[in-house]
Formats: C-alpha cells, sequence, structure tokens
C-alpha cells in the first residue's frame, strides 16, 4: 500500500468553459494525462492525497461529474478544499453525496491503515515567498484591481490567514494519538522558499507532522523550489502541472 499526492487537477467536466487549457500547452489535454499517469502506478488499495483546487464548478451537482471521474480512478482519495473549489459544501453534506473511494478533510481527521492525517486550506499570505521560483503568467480571467483594492484584500487575507491556522489547530488535535505516521494537508504553501519558521510551520511541528503535503503554486521553475525537511516536518509539493500530472509518492 502506497500513498500518493497529486494537487491541483482543476477538473472541468462540470464547468466545461473553465478548462485549464487556456493556460498554456503544459495543459493540452489535462485530465487525459492525469488519468493515463494514474492507472500506471496507483493500485487498488493505495490512497491519492487531492490538497485542493480539485474542481472548477460553481455547484456541488457540477462538482460531481469531477469526483465521479477521480472516483473511477484506482485507490481511495483524500480531498481538502482549495481556493477554487466553490463548489464546496458544509462537512454534512459532503458526507452524504462523496463517491465511496472519497475521503475528505474538513474540521475533522482521517485515519487509514496506522496512518492520521488532518490539514486546513490555508490561505495567502506576506509572511513567507517564493521570490523568482514562480514565472509570471497572466491569467487570462483575472480582472484589474485598483491600489485600494489590493490594499483591502491584503487585510482581508491576514483575516482569512489567522482564522485558516485555527482550523489547522482544530484539525490536527484530531490525529490519533497512536498511530505511526502523521500527515498534513494543506492547499496553500504552509511555509516559504527558504524553509524559515513561519506561524503554519510552527503549528505543524507542535503537532509533530511527520510530512505535510500541498500545493496551489503554478508555473514554478524547474528545480526552482527545493522543498525538503525543516524542524522535523518533511514538505512535499504536489501541483499536479509541476509533477507532469504524475502522482508523486509520499509513503509506502
Amino acid at each position: 500500500m502506497t500513498i500518493w499526492a497529486l494537487s491541483d487537477v482543476h477538473l472541468a467536466f462540470g464547468a466545461p468553459s473553465k478548462t485549464m487549457e487556456v493556460f498554456g500547452p503544459a495543459w493540452h489535454d489535462y485530465a487525459a494525462k492525469i488519468k493515463q499517469n494514474w492507472e500506471k502506478i496507483v493500485q487498488p488499495g493505495d490512497l491519492v492525497l487531492i490538497p485542493g483546487d480539485i474542481s472548477w464548478a460553481m455547484s456541488l451537482e457540477d462538482a460531481l461529474k469531477d469526483l465521479d471521474w477521480i472516483d473511477a480512478l484506482p485507490g481511495d482519495k483524500l480531498i481538502i478544499r482549495g481556493n477554487h473549489d466553490y463548489w464546496w459544501p458544509s462537512a454534512s453534506k459532503l458526507k452524504g453525496i462523496l463517491p465511496p473511494t472519497i475521503h475528505f478533510i474538513h474540521n475533522n481527521a482521517f485515519n487509514w491503515n496506522g496512518i492520521t492525517f488532518g490539514g486546513a486550506r490555508l490561505w495567502d499570505t506576506s509572511e513567507y515567498g517564493f521570490g523568482d521560483a514562480i514565472e509570471y503568467v497572466e491569467n487570462p480571467r483575472a480582472k484589474k484591481r485598483s491600489p485600494e483594492e489590493i490594499e483591502a484584500q491584503k487585510e482581508e487575507a491576514e483575516r482569512i490567514f489567522v482564522r485558516e491556522l485555527e482550523r489547522l489547530k482544530l484539525s490536527l488535535a484530531q490525529l490519533d494519538p497512536k498511530a505511526k505516521v502523521r500527515i498534513a494537508l494543506t492547499h496553500y504553501p504552509p511555509i516559504g522558499k527558504d524553509l524559515r519558521p513561519s506561524r503554519a510551520a510552527a503549528i505543524l511541528e507542535d503537532f509533530k507532522i511527520d510530512i505535510c503535503v500541498f500545493g496551489h503554486l503554478h508555473n514554478v521553475r524547474e528545480n526552482s523550489l527545493p522543498f525538503g525537511t525543516a524542524r522535523g516536518v518533511r514538505y512535499v509539493f504536489a501541483s499536479a502541472d509541476y509533477l507532469g500530472f504524475t502522482p508523486i509518492e509520499i509513503l509506502k
């Protein structure tokens, strides 16, 4: 049994007008790439972590088209909400409607074969950055913002980030104390390029997390984010386009 990860799959079966193919040739036919690469390596008894930005759908009904597609792939799956998962409902509604191979983290913890999982989405923060590791690519869907709007967004981002830190603590407090491995999922990176201490990283360290898996970043230059181990936590970046749309092995 192997644990894999593949974040930011951005499926659009439920919202065809939002396909990621507008972001360049790397995204051409990306769903087919994911399916082909996934089926080559993931076995029925494996678990695949998908830390956010799962579906472009705006409603749960439309998102089910993407979730059913994921359900049909080999293995169990564990998902967490990303900033573009606008379809994501309450935990009670998710529990009642998700396909059978898909599990979720939403202010809770999940246990699988002696391994315990928790996490939270997190959010943008000015606390750390990634410098020239990110290649600028204009977003054709982005709206132009005034300087006043940009400043207001920064203030709002800090408020949301602090709230997400509390949600991270809430989830990790529910981890199984008897588990042999403790894994956290976050959508946004919990730490910067240099792996220096951060508020999110401090929480992961306090809860003795072994591995943290995350995504969110796109257009990352090859070999420019040498995430690794810092203060006992191994950080794994798993955005689909960075990995060539192939799940990365986390634990065997």
